[in-house]
């Protein structure tokens, strides 16, 4: 990782903006001391998945929002 000032920065700041755009990092020093860090922001978009990705892979049965039986109610109930 390339080492610059503060100086030269403030010189030409689009050039490091630049260079940081095609993926270059840089270390920012004042006073030979290390300040800062000036690197890409890493793209994390994930693509959505598509609408109808699993159509015909399970069916919904068309009881499927009938109450469910006493014996299978009274345990999740605890009875």
């Amino acid at each position: 990782m390339q080492k610059v000032t503060v100086e030269e920065i403030q010189q030409d700041p689009l050039k490091y903006l630049n260079q940081v755009e095609a993926g270059k990092s840089f270390i920012i020093m004042q006073e030979d001391k290390a300040i800062a860090e000036l690197k890409p922001i890493q793209n994390h978009h994930k693509q959505q998945r598509p609408f109808g990705l699993c159509a015909g892979e399970f069916s919904v049965p068309d009881d499927f929002d009938a109450p469910l039986p006493e014996e299978i109610l009274s345990a999740f109930e605890g009875g």
